[in-house]
C-alpha cells in the first residue's frame, strides 16, 4: 500500500477501498481525468482488488488538447482560466463522467512541481472535482512538499471528496 509521506499514516488505498465498496453496494461507476497525478488516481483506484466491478477507467489529460478534444472541456475555460482553475477542474469532472456513461466522474488538475508555478499559480495548487447525480463540487488547495507529496495529497484530497459526496447522497 502506498502511505501518506507526511507520516499521517492514512493510506490511499483504504480510501478507494471504502468509496468502490460503498459505489459497488449502490450499483454506481466510477470514472477519471488526471493531469498533474498523470494515472496515479485511477493506479490507486485499480489497486483494489474487484475495482473492475466499479470502475470504468480514466483519461490522462496533461495536454490542454487532450483536455479539449477528449475530456470535453470548453477551449474557452481553458484560455480564460487556464488549464489550472476551478473551471477546468469541474468541466474535466463532468466531461470524463459523460464521455465515459458514469454515474461520478472525478478530476485533477494542478502543479505538482518542481517548476511551472508562477505568483497566482504557485507550485502545489492543485484543483479536483467530482461531478454526480446532484451536480459538480470543487475543491482546491495549495500542497507543500516535493512533486510526489503533491501527487500523493491530491489522490487522497480527491477520493476523500468522493467519498464524502457518496455518503451525503446515500442519506
Amino acid at each position: 500500500m502506498t502511505a501518506d509521506p507526511t507520516g499521517a499514516g492514512i493510506e490511499v488505498e483504504d480510501r478507494a477501498r471504502d468509496v468502490l465498496e460503498r459505489l459497488e453496494q449502490r450499483e454506481e461507476t466510477l470514472a477519471v481525468a488526471e493531469s498533474c497525478t498523470g494515472g496515479l488516481l485511477g493506479a490507486t483506484v485499480t489497486e483494489v482488488p474487484g475495482a473492475s466491478e466499479v470502475f470504468l477507467g480514466g483519461i490522462i489529460s496533461y495536454s490542454n488538447a487532450v483536455k479539449e478534444e477528449i475530456v470535453g472541456v470548453p477551449g474557452e475555460l481553458l484560455e480564460r482560466h487556464g488549464a489550472v482553475s476551478e473551471q477546468v477542474a469541474r468541466a474535466m469532472a463532468a466531461g470524463v463522467r459523460e464521455r465515459l456513461r458514469a454515474t461520478w466522474g472525478v478530476a485533477i488538475t494542478g502543479i505538482a512541481g518542481p517548476s511551472g508555478g508562477t505568483d497566482d499559480k504557485p507550485v502545489g495548487l492543485v484543483y479536483w472535482a467530482v461531478a454526480g447525480p446532484e451536480g459538480v463540487a470543487p475543491e482546491h488547495r495549495v500542497f507543500s512538499g516535493d512533486r510526489s507529496t503533491v501527487r500523493l495529497r491530491s489522490v487522497q484530497s480527491a477520493l476523500d471528496l468522493l467519498r464524502r459526496l457518496v455518503a451525503e447522497e446515500g442519506r
